[in-house]
């Protein structure tokens, strides 16, 4: 049965661009079709500067908001990956097959560096090396597909060649995975800003759409989302990005095509209000279950505890074979006391 691995990081409250471009995605599709793994990727978040309080208060969100979009743990593992050690293990065996140059080249580290450079004057080092870390998210599970958005493609390359550069080195280990995408709204664009993607976080968070925003915040949002010069409503994604990203979130949610949609509006404040209203309409049952699921967080708890415990069976097999493959000498096992030697034990404390 093909396995498939994704992770979501607890960096920022998620967003309208995480639940159509991949969480709806997990929940309909690919928990029903493959052995699905989902994780909150909590290590991720480490990298840049952090609030610890609110990197464990994200990582209880996210994973409430991904029970709330559908996922099941009886079809699927949803977990955390600092509550699996086999993430961490992986990694440093990965690093010592990757190279600087692969780190210093990926894009994400480049505009990342950048920006961390010119807040605090300095990078950790984590930055540079993370990439390493989401590539043994993904080999520590004989992972087949990687469902990803376009702009993680480039790590899910790097997953590929480094098992790969394992294999050859030192023999069959990992399967070489490969990245899927969705067909429609794979990268939902930011509403004030259609040239970026909308991330978990900017300066106003005016084109940020949250999963947990109130219907009347969504409304104002859309309503006051950039579109384009002109009047005609197009689907235009290189000339008009602002309005294209609208049709984009509209088809996502109503399962229509972006291009056929342009055809029925005749002005962009009706095209607003209806993309406003598919919305709301998307994100309320999502919002409803996680009220329910915070008035029970020993259920949350418990699925977190079950879906780790499921999965560092499936990893630990896959990462002490690497550990074999790569020259580290295995563990001396503790000799086991056999029956005699219990009872023996027994007698003698007795009779002390």
């Amino acid at each position: 049965m093909t396995r498939v691995f994704s992770g979501i990081k607890p960096t920022g409250h998620l967003t309208l661009g995480n639940y159509l471009g991949a969480m709806r995605q997990w929940a309909v599709v690919d928990q029903h079709r493959a052995e699905a793994l989902f994780c909150v990727v909590d290590l991720h978040a480490l990298t840049v500067d952090h609030d610890p309080a609110r990197v464990r208060r994200l990582t209880r969100q996210a994973a409430t908001l991904l029970l709330a979009s559908g996922l099941d743990p009886q079809l699927c593992t949803l977990y955390v990956q600092s509550h699996v050690d086999e993430h961490a293990r992986l990694s440093y065996l990965l690093e010592c097959v990757a190279s600087d140059g692969e780190m210093r080249r990926m894009i994400q580290y480049k505009e990342k560096a950048a920006r961390e450079r010119e807040r605090d004057g300095s990078v950790r080092l984590s930055l540079l090396t993370y990439p390493v870390l989401m590539a043994a998210d993904i080999l520590a599970y004989g992972t087949d597909e990687v469902p990803v958005g376009d702009d993680q493609t480039q790590h899910v390359e790097l997953a590929r060649d480094l098992a790969v550069r394992f294999n050859q080195r030192y023999g069959h280990t990992f399967v070489v995975p490969k990245a899927t995408r969705p067909a429609v709204a794979a990268r939902v664009m930011n509403l004030q800003e259609p040239a970026s993607k909308m991330g978990k976080s900017d300066d106003s968070g005016l084109g940020i759409v949250y999963l947990l925003d109130e219907p009347d915040v969504v409304r104002k949002k859309v309503m006051r989302a950039v579109t384009d010069s002109g009047r005609e409503v197009v689907y235009d994604p290189e000339e008009r990005p602002g309005l294209a990203n609208l049709l984009e979130i509209l088809a996502a949610c109503t399962g229509g095509n972006p291009d056929e949609l342009s055809a029925v509006y005749q002005s962009y404040g009706a095209l607003k209000k209806d993309t406003a209203d598919a919305v709301v309409e998307v994100l309320r049952p999502v919002q409803a279950r996680h009220r329910e699921l915070c008035a029970d967080p020993a259920y949350v708890e418990g699925v977190l505890r079950d879906g780790a415990d499921r999965a560092r069976k499936m990893a630990r097999p896959v990462v002490d074979t690497a550990y074999r493959a790569i020259g580290l000498l295995p563990p001396v096992a503790e000799p086991a006391l056999d029956a005699v030697g219990v009872a023996d034990t027994v007698d003698e404390t007795a009779t002390r």
